[in-house]
């Protein structure tokens, strides 16, 4: 399991990145509804500075944010049923000791401005193009709570694996989705209508699915 207790199992800067992009396709092709969807990517986040962010929420309070900028990577995570949310109202987090106090500069002004501090941080994990691994603070967890941040919950989608997906979204989605297309685009192959079809085939409205491809800045030939 991926957690901020055992990194090891987290890819690179570039594989997350790789993975997030497929993550967002798929739901887009599989849950045409933006608002029901639990994984999303923005390609353009902020084109100046080029920054690009993928994101999870999954509709009852647990959200994770993930900025890919020049430097490299950070994610801010937030589980609603943690001892360590810290919320003591609707306006004031106060965030557990030592998950964001060594947070690179690089990667603060995400951290500090909007959206995240409306969603809140139980975890946060950064790396460096220049680091060798994942980074998180000096952090204390609650001893007598296997839950801990809620990382452990959230984070092993990004394992790079089609059948981690392929088991989260015919479990989700309550219906058989065909590994094999999963695979398809976790291989960053042009979707073609056959593809998207065969996904689902539901598929009507094309034009929003090429809206959001374009945001992805996944490829397609339809």
């Amino acid at each position: 399991m991926i957690s901020t207790q055992n990194l090891s199992a987290l890819p690179a800067i570039s594989a997350v990145r790789h993975t997030c992009k497929a993550l967002a396709t798929l739901e887009a092709i599989v849950c045409p509804e933006w608002e029901f969807r639990y994984y999303s990517y923005n390609a353009f986040w902020d084109k100046d500075a080029k920054e690009e962010v993928a994101s999870m929420r999954d509709g009852e309070g647990d959200e994770f944010f993930i900025l890919f900028n020049q430097a490299g990577a950070v994610i801010n995570g937030f589980a609603i049923d943690s001892d360590m949310n810290g919320w003591v109202d609707d306006n004031t987090q106060e965030i557990w000791e030592g998950v964001i106090d060594s947070v690179p500069q690089e990667f603060l002004p995400f951290i500090q401005t909007e959206p995240i501090p409306s969603i809140g941080t139980t975890f946060c994990i950064w790396r460096k193009h220049t680091d060798s691994a994942w980074q998180v603070g000096k952090i204390d967890f609650p001893t007598d709570d296997d839950y801990g941040d809620g990382s452990g919950e959230m984070l092993d989608i990004l394992d790079g694996k089609p059948a981690t997906y392929h088991a989260f979204a015919e479990a989700y989605y309550e219906r058989p989705i065909p590994l094999a297309w999963i695979e398809y685009v976790y291989a960053h192959k042009p979707l073609t209508r056959e593809a998207v079809l065969a996904l689902n085939p539901s598929t009507e409205d094309w034009d929003a699915l090429s809206e959001d491809l374009q945001e992805i800045d996944y490829p397609f030939q339809f």
